[in-house]
């Protein structure tokens, strides 16, 4: 089978992944039990306003990830709902016939989808929109609305100051939207097997490059990619402008601490002051990269070079001149 072949397949399955998926492969900024990671994962992408890690700092915070935690006030199990509010949100999230808040399968569900009906009961409360569903969750919608956001209890304002902490940020505004990730990560597939080019790529494909790496390679007379080359076009191809070495093109993105999605960017360097190289990132742990001279475009596990230093999201500038 060659090169075209397989590219094509194994292409197919990444952008499968990107497009169905586009949390696949993300880390959890909290250390969740191993049983109910699944469930965590899933049920934190009920609706846009939560995320697997935001749900995750909140069953921490609730209890611990514990089952049969059962509080003064009566509330239950791994999720902590009171009778009232089980009695409305809670769902037969493992199909069995029952709702039962004590069983995990069904509690975790759950609480995604509570927290998604908090996200609308809450959506024109001013302030920050998750710290208000947070708030709700523990203290009632109805008090957010009432305060017009977090409201000034002592308990309340800890439990929201705790749960954005340990899920880290929420991210900006700003950053490209998921069909945008998507191109980026289809224009890359396009250009494995094109070879590795110093200072080759640009906003149109590859090109030639330039004289001369840190080891004495050429690209001038080698159509192709380098890494922060073959970057820059995948993004370009999503409408977005990016800076020509893989050092700007980290201080031109967003630093993601917690989640990150196929498209993100992968930054390799002992620190911010000697990243050395750039790819972009697949899924399940894998990316896309334009390696050193010598090689070609080609896939490899995100962990191949040993000084991953970072992620990054690029903001969504237009395209201009490069």
């Amino acid at each position: 089978m060659g090169l075209g072949a397989t590219a094509a397949i194994v292409a197919g399955a990444y952008i499968q992944a990107a497009t169905s998926n586009p949390l696949i492969g993300a880390a959890l900024n909290v250390a969740v039990p191993a049983e109910y990671r699944g469930l965590v994962e899933k049920a934190g992408q009920t609706c846009p306003e939560v995320s697997p890690n935001l749900l995750a700092a909140l069953l921490q915070q609730e209890s611990g990830f514990n089952p049969k935690a059962h509080s003064p006030a009566d509330a239950m199990g791994i999720a902590q709902f009171i009778p009232g509010t089980w009695a409305t949100s809670g769902i037969d999230g493992n199909g069995d016939g029952k709702r039962d808040v004590w069983d995990p399968e069904d509690a975790i569900p759950s609480a995604g989808k509570h927290l998604c009906d908090l996200a609308q009961e809450v959506k024109d409360v001013p302030g920050d929109r998750q710290s208000n569903i947070l708030a709700a969750y523990n203290a009632g919608s109805g008090a957010v609305r009432q305060h017009g956001g977090v409201p000034p209890y002592k308990e309340t304002q800890e439990y929201v100051r705790i749960i954005n902490a340990n899920a880290g940020p929420q991210g900006g505004g700003k950053t490209l939207t998921d069909a945008q990730a998507n191109t980026v990560v289809q224009a890359a597939v396009s250009m494995l097997g094109k070879p590795y080019s110093w200072g080759g790529g640009n906003a149109s494909g590859p090109s030639t490059g330039i004289c001369c790496s840190p080891r004495g390679s050429s690209g001038q007379s080698t159509v192709g990619f380098d890494c922060s080359g073959l970057t820059l076009y995948a993004y370009a191809q999503a409408g977005i402008s990016l800076p020509r070495t893989a050092a700007q093109q980290y201080v031109a993105s967003e630093p993601v601490t917690g989640q990150f999605r196929p498209g993100d960017l992968i930054f390799y360097g002992s620190d911010a002051s000697t990243i050395h190289h750039v790819a972009i990132y697949v899924g399940n742990g894998w990316v896309i990269e334009a390696p050193r001279p010598g090689t070609r475009v080609r896939y490899s596990k995100i962990n191949t070079m040993p000084d991953l230093f970072g992620v990054g999201r690029p903001t969504a500038h237009p395209n201009k001149e490069i």
